[in-house]
C-alpha cells in the first residue's frame, strides 16, 4: 500500500511516486522546454518585455494558434536562472488532482527541492486545501523565486483550478513567478492584477512580426526580399508567425521570390492550402509520402510511421523534419505530431492524390495501436477505417464494455459505435449493440442482441482451450455478456437471473489475465452494483449491503465513480426504507459529493440519491424542498429507470402528495405498477403503508387496517401503521397487541420507533393514563429531534397537540413539531432543530459569494464585485447549494445563518 499523509495525499517517497492520481505514469515530455528549430528568430523586444515577469507575480502570453507564443516562452525560459518549471497543459487537466499532481511534478523536475516534501494529490477529482497551503508557504519562504511556465493553459477550463492557482499565487508572495501561455483569457481576476500593476501581458498585436522581423526570418530561410515585398507579405499574413514560416518554406527555392508572391496572391486557394501544398511539393518523394501517411494520426512514433508507410527509415526523416522547421513537433520519447494546420492540409492532399488510401492507413494504425497504443486511439482508427468487426472486438477483448456505463467515456463510445452498420456480424458487435441499447434503456432490443451474442458464443467449438478453459478472447466476450446479463436482470427486476449471471462472471474471471482485470476496476464495480440492486429489489437488504459496500469503498478512482455513486445511493435507500432518515441523508449526500468530485453530471446517475433526499425532506415536512429534489431526480434521465428507482420515485411522490393533502392523487400514485419480472416485498409493503395512511386521512380506519394487515406480519413499519389504524377504528387492544409483538431491535429506525411511541401514547391517552401518554410523547419528541422528524407528529392528529398543550409546566420547544410560535408557522421548528451538517467546508471564494448572496445581490452584481465571470459565480453557487444541502438562494442564506457562517 502507498504511504499517505493524514490529509489523504501521498507522502514523499511513497510508492505512488511517478504516477498521477489516475495511476498513469507522468508524461515526461510535458515537463520539457520545447526545442527551437534552426530557423527560429529570437525577437529581443519580446524577450525584454517578458523580463518584466521577474518583477510581477503573473505574466500572460495570449495569442492565437501559430502566433509563436510557445517558442517565445521557451526561448525566454531557457535564458532564466534556475529554478524554472515548465508544464505543457493537457485536456486531462480538468480534474484538479491531475493538474496539481503534474504541476508539483514539474516543480520537482525543475529542481524545486521543496516540492518533493509537499506531497501530491491522491484523488484525481479533488485537492486538499492543506496541500495548496503547504505549497504556497514553502514557495513564500524561498530566497530565490521559482518561475513556472504553464504552456497551452487555455486547455485548463475548470473554474476551481483557476481559483486554486490564484490562491497559491497570492500566498506564495515573491517566491513564485507564474507565466501563462494561452489562447484565451484565463479564469483569474485579471482586472485586479492590472489595477495593482502586478500583471505583465503580451498579446496577439505584440506577437505579430514587424516587416523588419519578417525580413530577418526570411533571411534565416535563405530568402532576401525587398522592403516592399516584405511589407506586402506581413500585410497579407498580418504578421502571423506560422503563416510567415509557411510562406518562407514555400518560396525559398524560387529564383524570384517577389514574382512568386505575386503569383501566390493571384491563386485560388487559401493561404494555408496554397502554402502547405508548396511546402509538401518541395520535399523529396519519400518524405512527401511519409508526411501524407502520418497526417491521419494525432501523434506518431517512427515505428508507427513505418507501419503506415511500409518502410524502416521513418526515424531519420522525422528527426530531419523536426530540425528543419516547427511543423513536425517532437513530443519527447520518440513521439511526434504535425502542426494542426499542416496536418489538416496534408489530409486534404492525401484524399486528392491517393483516393482510398486514407481508409487503409487508418486500418494499419488501428492494428499497430491494438498491440502498442491506448484503446481510444485504436477504436478511433478502427472506426475511421470502417472495420467495425475489428473495432468491436478490440473493445470487448480489452474488457472495456463497462465504459458504456461509467459516465466518463460513455458518450464518446456511444457516438463512435452509432456509426456501426447493421450488417456487421460477430458476437462482439452484438455485445456492443446490446451495451448501447442498455445505456439508452431499450431493454427489448438489448435482449435481442444479447441472445444473438449468447448463441454465437455458446456454439460448438467456439473459443475453448485444450484443457476446457475459455480462450482469453472468448472469455472476455463471455464476461462482457455476463455483465450485460446482470444489468438486464437488474433493469427487468429479475433477482434470480442476476445471481446466475453474476456467478457466471465470477467463474469467467479465472480465465482472464489478472493484469487485464486490474486495468478495468469498473467491471467488478458494475457487476457488484447491479447485483446489489437486484438483491435490494428482492428485499434481501443484508445481502444487498454486502455487495454494495464493496463498491462504496473509495477505491478505483474516476473509473468507478458512477457505480460508487449508485451503490452509495442504494445503501442510503436501504437506510431510508428501514426508518433511518439522518443516516440516509448522509449517504445520499456522500453519493452526490462523490459524483461531483469526479465531474460527473447529475443526469449521468440514476437520480436515486435525490429521491432519497426527497423522502427524507417529506419526513421533515420540508415539502417545497422535497418537490425540488423530485424535479432534480427526474430531469434529463435517459429512458425508464430500474425497478428500485421507479418504486422509490412513486413512493416519494405519493408521500409528498399525501403530506399536501392530495389523498386521492397519493392513492393513485402509490397504486401505479412498476414493471418487473418479480414483485418486490418492500415495494408492496410500502405501497400498503401509504395506502393505509391515505385511507386513515379520509376517515376510513377499517379500510386502512385491511390494506396493511398482510404486510404487518413481515414489516415493522407496516405493523406500526396497522396498530395506528386499529386504534383509530376503536380496537385499542388489537393495536397494543400488534405493538407488543414487534421486535424492537429488528429493522426499526427512528422513523418507525417514533410512530410506535406515538401510537402507544395515544392508546394511553384514550385509556385516561395521561402521565404515561406524556412520558411516551416526550420520548417520541426526544428521538425525533435527532433526525428532525415532523411528519409523525403532524400525522398523529389533534389529540397530540392537546396533550402537549396541556403539559404543565411547559417545556421549552415542546411545540416544535407543529411549528406554532409567535414568530409564525415553522419558526419554532427552525429554531429548535439541529442544522444539517455541511458535506464539506466552503472555500474562501464560496464564502465571498455567500456573503454577497445574503446582501440580495444578483448573480451579475456578484460577478462584477468579485471581478469574475457570471459562469464562475454560477459554479460557486452550485457548489454552495450542494455543500449546504439546499436548492434555493434564500434557503442557502438561512442554512448559512443556522451554521453561523454569516
Amino acid at each position: 500500500m502507498s504511504a499517505v499523509s493524514d490529509s489523504g495525499d501521498p507522502k514523499p517517497g511513497s510508492t505512488a511516486e511517478g504516477v498521477d492520481p489516475l495511476g498513469d505514469p507522468f508524461l515526461r515530455t510535458r515537463f520539457a522546454v520545447p526545442v527551437r528549430p534552426a530557423t527560429f528568430l529570437r525577437r529581443q523586444r519580446l524577450l525584454d518585455h517578458l523580463d518584466q515577469a521577474l518583477d510581477t507575480p503573473l505574466t500572460m502570453v495570449n495569442g492565437g494558434a501559430g502566433a509563436g507564443k510557445t517558442l517565445l516562452a521557451a526561448d525566454w525560459a531557457d535564458r532564466q536562472a534556475p529554478p524554472v518549471a515548465w508544464l505543457t497543459c493537457d485536456t486531462t487537466d480538468q480534474a484538479p488532482g491531475v493538474f496539481w499532481a503534474y504541476l508539483l511534478e514539474a516543480l520537482r523536475a525543475g529542481g524545486v527541492r521543496e516540492a518533493g516534501e509537499i506531497g501530491s494529490p491522491a484523488d484525481a477529482g479533488a485537492v486538499d486545501h492543506a496541500l495548496l497551503a503547504r505549497l504556497a508557504a514553502e514557495l513564500n519562504g524561498r530566497e530565490r523565486p521559482v518561475t513556472v511556465v504553464l504552456d497551452e493553459y487555455d486547455r485548463v477550463t475548470a473554474p476551481e483550478i483557476a481559483e486554486q492557482l490564484g490562491f497559491v499565487l497570492q500566498h506564495a508572495g515573491r517566491g513564485l513567478r507564474l507565466v501563462l501561455v494561452t489562447r484565451s483569457e484565463p479564469l483569474l481576476p485579471l482586472h485586479r492584477y492590472r489595477a495593482d500593476g502586478t500583471l505583465t501581458e503580451i498579446r496577439d498585436a505584440e506577437l505579430a512580426f514587424t516587416p523588419e522581423e519578417a525580413t530577418t526570418l526570411l533571411e534565416l530561410h535563405g530568402l532576401r526580399l525587398g522592403e516592399a515585398a516584405a511589407r506586402a507579405l506581413v500585410e497579407r499574413t498580418r504578421g502571423w508567425a506560422a503563416g510567415l514560416r509557411l510562406c518562407a518554406l514555400a518560396a525559398r527555392e524560387s529564383s524570384d521570390p517577389e514574382t512568386y508572391l505575386k503569383e501566390f496572391e493571384a491563386g485560388q486557394s487559401t493561404i494555408a492550402d496554397f502554402l502547405l501544398a508548396e511546402v509538401l511539393r518541395r520535399q523529396p518523394a519519400e518524405t512527401q509520402d511519409l508526411l501524407l501517411r502520418v497526417s491521419v494520426l494525432d501523434r506518431f512514433c517512427p515505428d508507427l510511421a513505418n507501419a503506415l508507410a511500409g518502410r524502416r527509415d521513418a526515424e531519420p526523416i522525422l528527426t530531419g523534419l523536426h530540425r528543419a522547421n516547427a511543423f513536425v513537433e517532437h513530443l519527447g520519447h520518440s513521439w511526434y505530431r504535425l502542426h494542426p494546420l499542416f496536418a489538416e492540409i496534408l489530409g486534404a492532399h492525401l484524399r486528392v492524390r491517393c483516393p482510398g488510401l486514407e481508409t487503409e492507413l487508418h486500418r494499419r494504425a488501428a492494428e499497430w495501436l491494438r498491440h502498442a497504443g491506448p484503446l481510444p486511439e485504436t477504436l478511433a482508427h478502427g472506426a475511421a477505417a470502417g472495420d467495425w468487426e475489428f473495432t468491436a472486438r478490440a473493445l470487448v477483448d480489452d474488457l472495456a464494455i463497462g465504459q458504456f456505463f461509467t459516465g466518463l467515456r460513455s458518450g464518446n463510445l456511444d457516438g463512435l459505435f452509432a456509426r456501426m452498420t447493421p450488417d456487421v456480424a460477430g458476437p462482439e458487435a452484438d455485445l456492443v449493440r446490446a451495451a448501447r441499447e442498455l445505456s439508452g434503456r431499450d431493454l427489448d432490443r438489448a435482449r435481442f442482441h444479447l441472445e444473438h451474442a449468447r448463441r454465437e458464443l455458446d456454439g460448438p467449438g467456439t473459443g475453448r482451450e485444450p484443457d476446457g478453459r475459455n480462450a482469453p478472447g472468448t472469455a472476455a466476450a463471455r464476461l462482457s455478456c455476463a455483465l450485460l446479463d446482470v444489468l438486464t436482470a437488474r433493469l427487468t427486476g429479475s433477482p434470480g437471473l442476476a445471481e446466475h449471471a453474476a456467478e457466471r462472471a465470477r467463474r469467467l474471471r479465472h480465465d482472464l489475465p489478472p493484469a487485464l482485470l486490474d486495468q478495468h476496476p469498473e467491471l467488478a464495480a458494475l457487476l457488484q452494483t447491479h447485483l446489489g440492486s437486484a438483491r435490494l429489489w428482492a428485499g434481501r437488504f443484508d445481502d444487498a449491503r454486502a455487495a454494495l459496500r464493496v463498491v462504496a469503498e473509495p477505491s478505483g478512482g474516476a473509473a468507478t465513480a458512477l457505480p460508487r455513486e449508485d451503490s452509495l445511493s442504494q445503501l442510503a435507500l436501504i437506510d431510508q426504507l428501514t426508518g433511518r432518515p439522518a443516516r440516509a441523508e448522509r449517504g445520499a449526500r456522500a453519493a452526490l459529493a462523490d459524483a461531483e468530485r469526479f465531474g460527473l453530471s447529475e443526469e449521468t446517475g440514476s437520480g436515486l440519491a435525490h429521491l432519497v433526499l426527497a423522502a427524507v425532506a417529506v419526513e421533515r415536512d420540508e415539502l417545497d424542498q422535497a418537490q425540488a429534489l423530485l424535479d432534480l431526480a427526474t430531469a434529463g434521465r435517459p429512458g425508464p429507470p430500474d425497478p428500485v428507482t421507479a418504486a422509490c420515485l412513486l413512493m416519494a411522490r405519493a408521500r409528498l402528495q399525501l403530506a399536501r393533502g392530495r389523498v386521492r392523487a397519493a392513492l393513485e400514485t402509490a397504486g401505479t405498477a412498476v414493471p418487473a419480472a418479480v414483485a418486490s416485498p418492500w415495494a408492496e409493503d410500502h405501497t400498503a403503508l401509504i395506502a393505509s395512511a391515505a385511507h386513515l386521512a379520509e376517515g376510513r380506519p377499517e379500510t386502512a387496517v385491511k390494506v396493511v394487515q398482510e404486510a404487518a406480519g413481515r414489516d415493522t413499519g407496516c405493523a406500526v401503521a396497522a396498530a395506528r389504524a386499529q386504534l383509530a377504528a376503536g380496537n385499542r387492544e388489537a393495536a397494543l397487541e400488534l405493538l407488543e409483538s414487534l421486535d424492537a431491535g429488528e429493522h426499526a429506525g427512528p422513523a418507525v420507533t417514533v410512530r410506535a411511541l406515538l401510537v402507544r401514547a395515544e392508546a394511553a391517552d384514550r385509556a385516561g393514563d395521561h402521565a404515561t401518554a406524556h412520558r411516551l410523547a416526550s420520548r417520541a419528541l426526544l428521538e425525533a429531534r435527532r433526525d428532525r422528524l415532523r411528519r409523525p407528529f403532524l400525522e398523529a392528529g389533534p389529540w397530540l397537540r392537546r396533550l402537549l398543550r396541556a403539559d404543565t409546566p411547559r417545556e421549552p420547544g415542546r411545540d416544535w413539531p407543529f411549528g406554532h410560535t409567535a414568530a409564525g408557522p415553522g419558526a419554532a421548528l427552525h429554531a429548535e432543530r439541529p442544522a444539517a451538517p455541511v458535506v464539506e467546508e466552503l472555500s474562501g471564494r464560496e464564502r465571498d459569494v455567500l456573503r454577497r448572496l445574503a446582501q440580495m445581490m444578483s448573480t451579475e452584481e456578484i460577478a462584477a464585485d468579485l471581478f469574475v465571470s457570471v459562469n464562475t459565480v454560477k459554479t460557486h453557487l452550485k457548489s454552495v447549494y450542494r455543500k449546504l444541502g439546499v436548492n434555493r438562494r434564500n434557503e442557502a442564506v438561512r442554512r448559512a445563518r443556522e451554521l453561523e457562517l454569516l
